[in-house]
């Protein structure tokens, strides 16, 4: 039941990034949302099988840490592939 504090954690440090970084326009507004939910829920997992317990202080900080780390390195790339891809688009259109 812990797991699902990890994820509405992850989720809100996934917003905060999404209004942290540039061009929010080109992306949906849950996309970074989604991956911090999903980068905190399988760290913990992973931790959890590994036998750390929700009474310790590191599933709580990883819960933290992962989603930042996994959001800040997968939004800028994504956002990145999308105006690539509209410029090419353009360009194809003679726009």
């Amino acid at each position: 039941m812990q797991i699902l504090l990890g994820l509405i954690i992850g989720a809100v440090v996934g917003l905060a990034v999404h209004f942290a970084l540039p061009h929010r326009d080109l992306r949906g507004t849950a996309l970074a949302p989604f991956v911090g939910a999903a980068a905190a829920g399988v760290s913990w997992t992973v931790l959890t099988w590994a036998g750390v317990g929700a009474d310790s202080f590191v599933p709580w900080l990883v819960a933290i840490i992962a989603p930042t780390v996994t959001t800040f390195a997968l939004i800028p790339f994504l956002t990145r592939a999308r105006l690539h891809s509209d410029a090419t688009e353009r360009a194809r259109h003679g726009i």
